[in-house]
């Protein structure tokens, strides 16, 4: 999913008076690297990806006419990334298709349970240098979870090429268990083993929050349906357009679902040039609500898109939605977001026959959860503070290196403006955020 040495080394070596022109790329380009970044929530990453891009005879670059992502890593945190990914508008004429085939697993989710501020998160439980009468366990806010998904995306015109519809299907299977302790304590002594205790996703558990049905995960099959403008200049990197969506996403239950439901998202991003080809400001505002049925709590974190910008699109909190607060530390039945970012190419070249250039980001992230999940808080009111949920923010930048306009490393460092939402948090992966 990314790379960061390599490219490091191959870009600062490429800015000692390389040629600043543009080359035309055609046919395919190949890239093979070993994945090593960091998240401030999944810790190292280690592994490798290839990344294959065929531009045709180059009479449409930067655009391209097929796409193929190859990746396995692990992050040091207990997380692992399975991913197959293959985006073309030339595979079936006329339409852009999109395909992901993924299984995902996290020994430790984040879970901090539901509608962001009314539920009280304390630092000092998962802070192993307090006392021990106040530390619980590092794993207190956590949940074992691995996810499969086979997904497919289609998008075709119905008025233009700027008007197309969208459809999709998602196959989504959860499986949820308490945080295996014994194999994360494998190896540990002293003061490094994890306490034996319960943590909060079984308290919601024994409380009736998360029902007896859903607690071990299930399958969601989804279809997706909906109506994208898109007017931008360019995928990867807009400086100006409109890419708007709505989309209605259902779930029937006699496909073998834990429950029918559907949830409504309703998406727009607006891209500005200030300076030509170099300075662009840019947002995102989305909404996403629950319609109709019962969404199982598994999949409350889900953040519905027409177009995955990664492995995951889930949140609110963390690398792809609110930068710098506690991943998934906003969940709700219903969610506003938005980002606003100032993006600057501050630097172009050419370095084996490839065109690269470097980009600066600063940026503000917001969210709210405007529907709350039903929570019964009668027998245990330390754990919450109802009403308290209010707008969360965070800000901060980062830096961007591009090849072939197309292959992006992002870094982003993001703060978090209230300690409820956490401290801050560092990210390295792929691409823009929207």
């Amino acid at each position: 999913m990314k790379k960061l040495l390599v490219l490091l080394v191959s870009v600062f070596i490429g800015l000692q008076g390389f040629s600043q022109e543009e080359v035309t790329k055609d046919g395919w380009n190949f890239g093979g690297l070993p994945t090593i970044t960091f998240d401030t929530d999944l810790g190292f990453q280690y592994g490798a990806l290839v990344n294959l891009y065929d531009y045709g005879d180059g009479s449409a670059y930067p655009n391209y006419y097929h796409s193929l992502y190859f990746e396995v890593s692990r992050f040091t945190k207990g997380s692992g990334i399975n991913r197959f990914y293959y985006d073309s508008d030339k595979l079936i004429k006329g339409l852009q298709t999109s395909v992901d085939i993924s299984f995902l697993s996290d020994q430790a989710y984040d879970f901090y349970g539901f509608n962001g501020y009314d539920a009280v998160v304390n630092p000092d439980w998962i802070d192993d240098t307090q006392p021990a009468d106040v530390y619980q366990s590092r794993m207190y806010y956590k949940y074992d979870r691995s996810m499969f998904r086979f997904k497919v995306d289609l998008q075709g015109e119905l008025s233009g090429e700027k008007f197309k519809w969208a459809a999709g299907i998602n196959l989504l299977n959860f499986k949820v268990a308490p945080v295996n302790l014994d194999k994360l304590n494998e190896g540990k002594e002293g003061d490094e083993i994890l306490p034996e205790i319960d943590g909060l996703y079984e308290k919601y558990h024994e409380w009736g929050i998360i029902s007896d049905d859903e607690v071990d995960g299930g399958f969601v099959p989804t279809f997706k349906a909906g109506l994208v403008f898109d007017t931008r200049d360019n995928r990867p990197n807009p400086m100006k357009g409109i890419w708007t969506e709505a989309v209605i996403v259902a779930a029937p239950e006699f496909l073998g679902g834990e429950s029918s439901f559907a949830k409504l998202s309703l998406t727009h991003r607006q891209y500005f040039t200030l300076i030509p080809n170099d300075l662009s400001l840019v947002y995102r505002l989305a909404y996403q609500t629950t319609i109709a049925g019962d969404v199982p709590f598994y999949y409350q974190s889900q953040v519905i898109t027409s177009v995955m910008k990664g492995a995951s699109s889930e949140g609110l909190g963390g690398a792809k939605s609110l930068r710098g607060i506690r991943r998934n530390r906003i969940v709700g039945d219903g969610i506003i977001y938005g980002n606003i970012e100032a993006r600057w190419k501050f630097a172009r070249f050419q370095f084996i026959n490839n065109n690269f250039y470097l980009g600066l980001n600063g940026f503000m992230d917001f969210g709210k959860v405007t529907k709350k999940i039903e929570v019964n808080t009668n027998s245990v009111p330390d754990y919450f503070d109802i009403d308290a949920e209010a707008l969360h923010l965070s800000y901060g930048a980062g830096l961007r290196i591009v090849m072939n306009q197309n292959f992006i490393i992002a870094v982003d460092y993001g703060m978090a403006a209230d300690e409820r939402d956490g401290t801050s948090g560092m990210y390295i992966g792929l691409n823009y955020l929207f």
